[in-house]
């Protein structure tokens, strides 16, 4: 296996009398999914935003490319090739999905005035969607009138146009029907074989099977368990989740 492209060693944060991490481990390598999972109050949140630059650690080290790396918070973070999807997506509805995705970083012309340049930025956020094989019913349409699965499509894209290493995706399929996701699990898919790694958090077990290349479980605020999917059940990661299966943790 390829060395770790992004790393985090001994992790701890405490916020007032609660220790939400202690002395936590994770490990993603370049070009998979790797699926974060443990019951609520695991510390699962607080090692995301800690690894996306949101929450600096109290100990511990962060490693990107190998290298120690200490972000002064999530804009340093997407300086560094890191994008997250959150759960509320983020998203600007009364906007189309092409000013969605150059939200923050829009396109402009004539640099005196900063003129939108909306023809750039639609044809450059057609391309994205093609690349990644989603299909939207109207470009020009606000994105509140899209489905909850292209919604979700919109952000995930969004992060994958930017994300030169690592894209977290934080309960992506959550109250999506099944066709809608399969559509973002098949392109989570697609951003792995681009070459881009997915850090998924997610609830649901077969979901995580399904897509995910490797699976690492927290705890009570550590690592516990590190398993490959497809040797994996389900009942083996709520197993390991519930504490009955508590690996040797050698990171």
């Amino acid at each position: 296996m390829t060395d770790p492209l992004l790393e985090a060693r001994g992790v701890t944060k405490r916020f007032g009398h609660v220790q939400a991490l202690r002395g936590a481990a994770f490990t993603a390598h370049p070009g998979e999914v790797v699926a974060l999972i443990g019951d609520n109050g695991a510390g699962k949140s607080t090692l995301v935003k800690t690894l996306s630059g949101a929450l600096r650690p109290d100990a511990g080290e962060i490693l990107l490319d190998g290298r120690p790396v200490e972000f002064a918070g999530p804009v340093d973070a997407q300086r560094r090739g890191i994008e997250t999807v959150y759960q509320d997506l983020a998203l600007a509805h009364d906007l189309d999905a092409a000013a969605n995705l150059f939200l923050g970083r829009e396109i402009t012309r004539f640099p005196p005035l900063r003129l939108l340049d909306r023809g750039a930025m639609r044809r450059r956020a057609a391309e994205a969607f093609d690349e990644l094989g989603i299909r939207l019913p109207d470009m020009s349409a606000p994105v509140r009138q899209l489905s909850g699965g292209q919604r979700q499509c919109v952000a995930v894209a969004r992060a994958v146009a930017w994300a030169s290493k690592v894209v977290f995706m934080d309960e992506p399929t959550a109250a999506l029907g099944v066709v809608q996701r399969e559509q973002v699990l098949d392109l989570i898919r697609r951003v792995r074989d681009r070459g881009v790694t997915v850090i998924l958090i997610s609830h649901n077990m077969p979901e995580v099977l399904a897509v995910a290349d490797r699976i690492e479980v927290l705890r009570l605020g550590r690592r516990v368990a590190r398993l490959t999917a497809a040797d994996t059940t389900v009942e083996e990661l709520v197993s390991a989740m519930t504490g009955g299966l508590d690996q040797e943790d050698a990171a």
